[in-house]
């Protein structure tokens, strides 16, 4: 996407003054984890945001994928504003515009490599055989067909953030949140997931 069209495409997800407070007794006091973020990302732009552990970059992203509400300002994604929605208004604007690559997999347990892959197209009432399917295709692309049947105890760390990332796109989202989505892969894996 060149620049120009870059600048022409619209707005997904949009941040304005956003603070978050960790609230503590202890005698160090609240850690403010994100202190009057504003950003605004665009269809078709890739963001990245580094910084050192306990920087808040965990915390900001659950801020902007509205898992976690902002102690302070507001976060609007495709428009609507995150920070005033009912759980349920959440709920169904998160599954038909974004997906989360956490860096712990957060995969289910009770479910095998393709039914974790699976579940979000299920969760938005796609037949479980047609989702089943889809899933099946994914693990292929990501080179883990072999291992669709294997519960996540039974993958390694490289093996479960490729589950992940599979998961994360199955439902073709028009934003992805991701924390360190290839921390547990090899460089060669890495940059073929990232293609």
């Amino acid at each position: 996407m060149s620049e120009t069209e870059s600048k022409q495409a619209a707005i997904i997800l949009e941040a304005d003054a956003v603070y978050h407070v960790y609230e503590s007794k202890a005698e160090d006091g609240n850690v403010v984890a994100l202190r009057g973020l504003n950003i605004a990302m665009r269809s078709g732009e890739a963001v990245a945001v580094v910084g050192p552990s306990g920087s808040g970059k965990s915390t900001l992203m659950k801020c902007l994928g509205g898992l976690m509400k902002p102690s302070a300002g507001s976060v609007r994604l495709d428009g609507r504003n995150m920070t005033r929605l009912t759980g349920q208004e959440l709920v169904k604007l998160r599954q038909q515009t974004v997906s989360f690559i956490f860096q712990e997999g957060n995969l289910l347990n009770d479910l095998n490599a393709r039914d974790n892959v699976a579940q979000p197209l299920v969760n938005q009432g796609v037949r479980s055989r047609i989702a089943k399917r889809k899933a099946l295709d994914l693990l292929e692309r990501l080179q883990m067909g072999h291992r669709a049947m294997a519960l996540p105890k039974m993958l390694s760390g490289g093996e479960q953030q490729r589950v992940a990332i599979a998961r994360a796109l199955i439902t073709e989202p028009r934003l992805i949140l991701a924390d360190e989505p290839t921390g547990a892969l090899d460089p060669v894996t890495s940059r073929a997931v990232l293609a």
